[in-house]
């Protein structure tokens, strides 16, 4: 949740004009406490049957118990997608969490 609250009070994200949404195969109780907790506003998905998840693909980078990691998908104003980028599976470094100064220019590139 923290990298949902980073980004949430994030000038430069905001500034993207990006519609953030978290997708976790965590059940909907789980979520709504989190975000409760966090103060999080960003709509989160409850995709326990991960058909969400891999219908853009990102199980190929599940962690060992099965669950999706954590990867960013942005879809462009055309439907498309425009970047994906895992980080949270073994071989894309295992980080759980990425820096917005690392993220926020990937994100940007991606969108140009």
């Amino acid at each position: 949740m923290t990298q949902i609250v980073d980004l949430e009070n994030s000038t430069t994200f905001n500034d993207l004009d990006i519609q953030l949404i978290s997708i976790a195969a965590d059940p909907v109780d789980v979520l709504r406490s989190a975000a409760a907790e966090y103060g999080v506003a960003t709509p989160l998905l409850s995709d326990g049957d991960k058909a969400v998840s891999n219908r853009y693909g990102v199980m190929k980078w599940a962690t060992k118990g099965g669950e999706p990691s954590h990867t960013f998908v942005l879809i462009g104003k055309d439907g498309k997608i425009a970047w994906v980028q895992d980080y949270g599976a073994a071989e894309n470094g295992g980080r759980m969490y990425v820096p917005l100064e690392e993220l926020l220019p990937e994100i940007e590139r991606a969108l140009k």
